[in-house]
């Protein structure tokens, strides 16, 4: 038997059980919580991903779910049977509208998973009827719903969490610390990788709609666009819809997955709840290459890459979900980024070990969260803000926003992220949308 091999097995043993928290089921390490103390739960918006959640929370003993909304009713009354099932009795309601929920008194927060369009919207509804809110990403579908909805969650005392869920995973955090204690040198440069971002106007041909989805509630504060079964599937879906590429109701890859690198890229910055200060358009009728420029000189740019890179004078580090490489002087540190190269190791024994040699006792520790919606239950019970606030939220989604914009527009653009306007170039309509006329209000606080 080779010694190294079996001292590396050894080790991934004993990680494992010093992680579990990123692999055990939530119904193993929730504790039991007495009825009366349990929150609250409403679910809107019930596709793929709400799927996910509501399945996660019906879980966890801190909680209980007590009505889902959804504008399919297909979806709605599968949602109904999956929690009516899982407790073993009646008690869930249905809903449509999404308003009637939030006028419930035993619902405590809601877990929000629509089209980007009715992020906002739904949420500041949901801090002004005093609920405490789980948001999908991005969180908002413009700069002026960021801006209204932090205000709205503090002016209401409510809790936020952005889901925003690479933030409780180990690799994401450690990457960060390496760049903000400085392990690699002063910060040269930010890579950030994913899609294209899409084209302004573009809209899928009108299609015939079956019974049963409300469709003038799905569109809701949105202009009212052309049915289409590419945009809300009937019934139950495994696949995520591509109203994304909609941008009267989504921002395409840039505000999707943008969303999650951006705000990565923002916790090594030390950027949360600023974010850039001018904006670089692209070489025309290329899809990469738009730089976002921060506060202290450093660039960050939208490349085809390896999620969040790095780099600084002494050292490099990448990250991407299950994936992470820390470089210095040259050197691979520690890797796991492709399994069937990196045999023999696993992610955790690359993080593990890199934190353990390089980040014990720094200056800067971050936030660690090891599970998205425990931080959010902990959050609501303490009081305190969880790891993907709605101010980091918010100043992710802005800079997803910012970057959109020269590519749609191909102007360059300084930006001042404190009072959130522009110093030169841009117009304030870029900043918000249409609104419906019976929708006009809806993102006043």
């Amino acid at each position: 038997m080779n010694p190294k091999n079996s001292s590396r097995r050894q080790f991934v043993k004993s990680t494992l059980v010093a992680t579990a928290p990123f692999i055990l089921p939530s119904r193993i390490w929730s504790a039991p919580v007495a009825p009366s103390d349990r929150i609250g739960l409403g679910f809107i918006g019930i596709g793929k991903k709400n799927r996910a959640h509501l399945n996660a929370f019906l879980g966890r003993s801190e909680v209980v779910v007590r009505a889902v909304c959804e504008v399919d009713k297909t979806r709605r009354e599968d949602a109904l049977k999956r929690v009516n099932k899982a407790y073993g009795n009646k008690d869930c309601m249905a809903y449509n509208d999404f308003r009637e929920m939030l006028a419930r008194d035993d619902i405590d927060a809601v877990v929000i998973a629509t089209p980007d369009h009715w992020h906002a919207p739904m949420s500041i509804a949901a801090a002004k009827a005093g609920k405490d809110i789980y948001c999908e990403k991005p969180l908002t579908h413009n700069v002026n719903e960021a801006v209204a909805l932090v205000k709205a969650v503090r002016v209401n005392n409510r809790i936020l969490q952005t889901g925003s869920q690479q933030r409780s995973s180990m690799e994401f955090r450690v990457a960060a610390e390496l760049v903000r204690n400085k392990v690699i040198g002063k910060l040269e440069r930010v890579d950030v990788s994913f899609g294209d971002p899409i084209k302004p106007g573009f809209m899928f041909p009108e299609e015939k709609m079956e019974p049963g989805l409300d469709w003038d509630l799905w569109c809701g504060p949105s202009v009212m666009v052309p049915y289409n079964s590419e945009l809300s599937p009937r019934g139950i879906h495994n696949n995520f819809p591509d109203w994304r590429h909609v941008d009267k109701i989504g921002g395409g890859p840039v505000t999707d997955w943008g969303a999650h690198m951006i705000d990565i890229a923002h916790w090594g910055l030390n950027e949360d709840g600023r974010g850039p200060v001018e904006i670089k358009k692209p070489e025309p009728g290329i899809n990469r290459g738009a730089k976002l420029v921060y506060q202290k000189g450093v660039e960050m740019t939208h490349v085809n890459g390896r999620g969040v890179s790095f780099f600084g004078e002494d050292g490099e580090v990448h990250v991407h979900r299950g994936r992470f490489e820390f470089i210095l002087g040259g050197k691979t540190i520690h890797k796991f980024w492709d399994k069937e190269v990196d045999t023999g190791t696993s992610l955790e024994r690359e993080v593990v070990l890199t934190e353990r040699e390089f980040l014990k006792d720094t200056k800067v520790q971050l936030y660690k969260s090891t599970n998205h919606h425990e931080d959010w239950i902990k959050a609501i019970r303490s009081r305190k803000n969880p790891v993907a606030d709605v101010a980091i939220g918010a100043s992710s989604v802005i800079a997803c926003h910012l970057m959109n914009m020269v590519y749609w527009y191909g102007e360059d653009l300084k930006w001042d992220p404190v009072k959130n306007k522009f110093l030169k170039g841009g117009k304030g309509s870029w900043l918000t949308r249409e609104y419906r006329d019976n929708w006009k209000n809806s993102v006043k606080v």
